[in-house]
């Protein structure tokens, strides 16, 4: 980023967002504070007093690219601003970040799934933890976006909320059976012009009988149907061995539902078997979809990444431990891991061989490689 002040796309993208403040009482930039909490963050702080602390530590820095006319920001100030900006601009801001990072999203997969952050659960008062929404990029690993529910049965509702922040024209958009809706896959095809992978399991009852029927009777005779489209996948790592059998059939004219969900043209069938220390197991999965071949089908398998990303925001980024609960920090606190997961994860140069754990330590010791991470993020 070099040492010109307010230089780059960070601030293009972020100078537009709205500050709550009373205007008069402002002593800190609403930029200047954004900017200090992403890169502490991307620094391996995780709560408001460590934002401070490194901010102070690395003030002569951060003057480098801030004004900061009334010197580092207080840990008070910066819970207070994240407690009142408007978490939808921000995810509005992120999303319109990645479309620029992402670029063409033709024929990847888009996966959608939840996560709950449960430390911002409240026994004392019975208040549930807060449930996140999120679009996981299988093309370069990141997170799209993300939209807030109360709780994981609000998916339904929270799903094409997410959609309508995405640009995902041409990708593969694999969801969980939650997300197994009908008014979800309309809006899929005919309005984000994407397809669809989509898990069934019984709170679709009727039709994951029907489709689970279906693959037991063409099992049971070895799979002669010639209209059954299929391949594998083996997977090999550290003793584990998995294997996936994928079949797919568009031949689906018997389907009383073919004509409720919009753009289906087949069902899927995966079979995982696992060996683990000599210990089998098998599993079956069904699926809808509006691809055309058990190759486009196969990608459900990439599905898999967001629960990794999920993963590394618990580990990596401590996400569950935090317990910041009040206004709209919980929400806007979520957007600025993922943020900083994504700026992280972009580095195939610098320390391509380190975990995201030893990156982050990376940017806390050396200021040189912080400046090359904003740089190839914007």
């Amino acid at each position: 980023m070099g040492n010109k002040k307010y230089a780059g796309s960070f601030f293009e993208h972020f100078k537009i967002m709205y500050d709550p403040r009373q205007e008069g009482k402002i002593m800190h930039k609403l930029i200047d504070i954004l900017f200090i909490a992403v890169a502490a963050t991307v620094c391996k702080c995780e709560d408001w007093e460590e934002i401070e602390e490194w901010a102070t530590g690395r003030e002569e820095w951060l003057r480098g690219h801030l004004e900061l006319p009334n010197g580092i920001p207080s840990h008070y100030t910066i819970k207070r601003v994240f407690n009142f900006i408007d978490p939808k601009q921000f995810e509005k801001i992120f999303s319109n970040w990645m479309k620029e990072v992402t670029g063409n999203t033709e024929d990847t997969v888009i996966a959608i799934d939840g996560k709950t952050m449960r430390g911002t659960a409240e026994k004392c008062s019975g208040k549930k933890a807060i449930h996140i929404v999120s679009a996981w990029c299988s093309k370069n690993n990141l997170v799209l976006g993300q939209v807030k529910t109360e709780e994981k049965s609000n998916e339904i509702t929270a799903i094409p909320e997410l959609l309508d922040l995405l640009f995902i024209k041409g990708s593969i958009v694999t969801i969980d059976a939650m997300g197994c809706q009908k008014d979800i896959a309309k809006k899929i095809v005919e309005e984000k012009k994407a397809n669809y992978i989509l898990s069934l399991k019984e709170n679709n009852p009727l039709l994951h009988e029907e489709v689970s029927e279906y693959f037991k009777m063409v099992e049971n005779e070895d799979f002669k149907d010639g209209s059954i489209q299929h391949c594998s996948t083996l997977d090999k790592d550290h003793g584990r061995v998995e294997e996936r059998l994928y079949y797919y059939s568009t031949d689906i004219n018997w389907m009383d539902a073919r004509f409720d969900w919009s753009g289906l043209k087949g069902i899927g069938m995966v079979i995982r078997r696992c060996n683990v220390n000599r210990e089998r197991t098998e599993e079956r999965a069904y699926y809808i979809s509006s691809v055309k071949s058990v190759e486009e089908f196969s990608k459900v398998r990439l599905h898999w990444g967001v629960e990794s990303m999920h993963w590394n925001l618990d580990v990596t980024f401590c996400e569950d431990a935090c317990k910041t609960r009040k206004g709209q920090a919980p929400q806007n606190l979520a957007a600025l891991k993922r943020l900083a997961l994504n700026m992280v994860r972009k580095d195939k140069e610098r320390y391509p061989k380190k975990s995201l754990k030893g990156r982050r330590f990376m940017a806390l010791l050396y200021t040189d490689y912080l400046d090359y991470l904003f740089d190839i993020n914007f």
